[in-house]
């Protein structure tokens, strides 16, 4: 075999499809409600005429648009095919397929996507299986675990564009286009019990790793009273006081980039953290040469940079192999650059005030995760009490009766669906948090 034909065979697929093992689909989804309570530290809430409501769409196409809070929910919803009695396909992030468990995710009918780029082959996936006679398909709109409980990130139009495009290759039957539904999922983590003492737990940890000393002084507490009830002592001023920590040794590691902020103001820091994700972004698409693009979103930018990244690792890793050795070298800051995009996603949603506005335990356990991962380095922080995984299902919307509307304006008619699956979703995550929260009341 010649060096360049080696290469070749060794380099890193760009796509992987799916491919669906019956007998272990089987398996796995008899077993699931043990999977979700290993894995996500559930159990899983549907009520029984949500799934008779899926059981009636078996023989539709489906696509179901379910939000990301942690990295649970695609157990969550094979739990929920197991239910319905129904496989899912799912769309997955690319980044999934590099590890031991590729081969497996593949079994049970999940495929990649490269966030960032136009995924060509991906795309091509999933028109011919949602082309498919009552292929059920499950995509997270948002692009990404938001480690936001009640709150969803703006969604990424391209699930509905491609629900479109399918339907718009299918025969109409009497003039009429066949039915594609978009199922709205929202899914809300319930803590059970008291929580003071993980909270307690949790910030002092936090606080040990920035070197931080207790807290002696009684600041004056922002939080209404029943909130503070809920939670260890001054756990809001501390947990200002870690995130102030956190962003500081942000700030030092990019001390070399020379990034232009405004001074921290304790009265807006949501200036300052804006001037630092978009310093880092626009630092970071210098060193991969990509041109810069401020209207995109800065999730967009990064997964752009990933995808860049990734790319370089490839082609090193392809001539290495090429030349019969195992080392590649570079004079690139890949590590840097990967560490800096890692720690931009973790923090792109936190903003000042994003625990105050509505100060449940979910919401500082969800604040704290995310610094865990910033200090610990830890991807997955595991959760600190027995959770529900409350799940909802919204009215499935036909992508049929848009048809005609898609037609005539493309990019108004899936704007209008994304922000209608969206507003629908948050209006169930809102109604589910309201009703945990008056029942712990």
């Amino acid at each position: 075999m010649t060096s360049t034909a080696l290469a070749k065979s060794t380099a890193t697929p760009t796509f992987y499809p799916p491919k669906p093992n019956k007998p272990l689909i089987w398996l796995v989804q008899r077993l699931n409600s043990q999977i979700t309570q290993w894995k996500c530290q559930a159990k899983l809430v549907v009520a029984k005429d949500e799934i008779k409501r899926l059981k009636a769409l078996k023989g539709d196409r489906v696509i179901y648009f379910a939000n990301h809070p942690t990295f649970g929910e695609p157990v969550l919803m094979y739990e929920l095919s197991a239910r319905i009695r129904k496989p899912i396909y799912f769309m997955a992030a690319y980044e999934l397929f590099q590890g031991p468990m590729r081969h497996f995710f593949q079994s049970v009918g999940a495929y990649s996507i490269r966030r960032g780029l136009v995924d060509r082959k991906s795309i091509k996936q999933t028109i011919d299986l949602l082309r498919q006679p009552a292929c059920h398909l499950g995509i997270f709109p948002e692009g990404r675990c938001s480690f936001q409980s009640d709150r969803l990130m703006e969604f990424q139009p391209g699930g509905v564009q491609l629900g479109f495009q399918a339907l718009a290759k299918l025969p109409e039957e009497n003039g009429k286009a066949p039915n594609l539904y978009a199922v709205p999922v929202s899914i809300y983590y319930q803590y059970e019990g008291d929580l003071r003492e993980p909270v307690e737990e949790t910030l002092v940890e936090l606080e040990e790793a920035l070197g931080l000393p207790p807290l002696t002084e009684t600041l004056p507490d922002p939080l209404p009273a029943e909130a503070v009830a809920k939670l260890p002592p001054q756990a809001y001023a501390r947990l200002k006081r870690i995130a102030l920590g956190v962003l500081q040794r942000i700030e030092a590691d990019c001390q070399a980039w020379e990034l232009s902020l405004p001074g921290l103001d304790d009265n807006d820091w949501n200036t300052h953290l804006n001037a630092l994700r978009d310093g880092i972004l626009d630092r970071c698409e210098q060193l991969v040469g990509l041109p810069s693009n401020q209207s995109l979103p800065r999730r967009n930018r990064a997964y752009r940079i990933q995808a860049a990244l990734a790319d370089r690792k490839a082609a090193l890793n392809a001539e290495a192999s090429g030349r019969g050795d195992n080392e590649t070298e570079e004079a690139f800051p890949t590590l840097l650059i990967q560490r800096s995009i890692e720690r931009l996603l973790n923090l792109d949603t936190i903003y000042d005030g994003y625990v105050q506005e509505n100060p449940t335990p979910e919401r500082f356990l969800d604040s704290m995760a995310r610094f865990q991962r910033e200090l610990f380095q830890i991807d997955q922080p595991p959760a600190k009490r027995q959770r529900q995984a409350k799940m909802k299902i919204g009215e499935p919307i036909n992508f049929a009766d848009y048809l005609p509307d898609y037609r005539r304006d493309r990019n108004a008619t899936i704007e209008q669906l994304c922000n209608q699956l969206q507003d629908a979703m948050q209006t169930n995550l809102d109604a589910m948090v309201e009703e945990a929260h008056s029942n712990q009341g």
